[in-house]
């Protein structure tokens, strides 16, 4: 079951890019290096109102479901209890999802495609750039179980 969610929330997270690049990657920009922001801004492909807008509305899509829908399956649909069964299966869940951003969408989508190549900023690539992949890295090791210690620690609390 923990394989099946973090594949659903794997497809989640592509969905999410699909559709805030829709229109082009511009929809995202907030996901590049702030040289590219810049760039993208003063091209007058964007604003920084617009790309503060969709930094709230991806974050809100991305992490509600992640912070709220994960824990309530891994709880009430699997039967976790304790807090180590639910750290276990969360950290699973989130791992798994990180794991996908990581391989899929950052190394092949947004290095090996055009999908996310925004015109104008092409001499500022790669998009991702070894200090920021280090720390996306750092940040799916250290940070995914820190996600899964909180809620597992709330519903151990909760008697769960």
């Amino acid at each position: 079951m923990v394989l099946l969610e973090g594949l659903v929330m794997s497809f989640w997270l592509l969905l999410i890019c699909v559709v805030g690049i829709a229109n082009g990657p511009v929809g995202l920009v907030f996901f590049y290096e702030q040289d590219v922001q810049d760039r993208v801004i003063a091209l007058g492909l964007t604003t920084t109102d617009k790309i503060k807008k969709d930094t709230i509305i991806t974050i809100l899509a991305m992490y509600i479901p992640t912070l709220i829908v994960v824990p309530v399956l891994v709880y009430f649909v699997n039967g976790a209890r304790g807090f180590w069964d639910g750290f276990t299966q969360m950290t699973c869940v989130y791992l798994i999802m990180n794991l996908f951003d990581r391989f899929f969408i950052d190394w092949y989508w947004v290095g090996h495609t055009k999908a996310w190549e925004i015109e104008g900023t092409e001499d500022l690539k790669p998009y991702i750039p070894k200090k920021t992949l280090i720390i996306k890295w750092l940040g799916t090791i250290v940070v995914s179980p820190m996600m899964a210690a909180i809620p597992a620690f709330i519903f151990h609390l909760c008697g769960m």
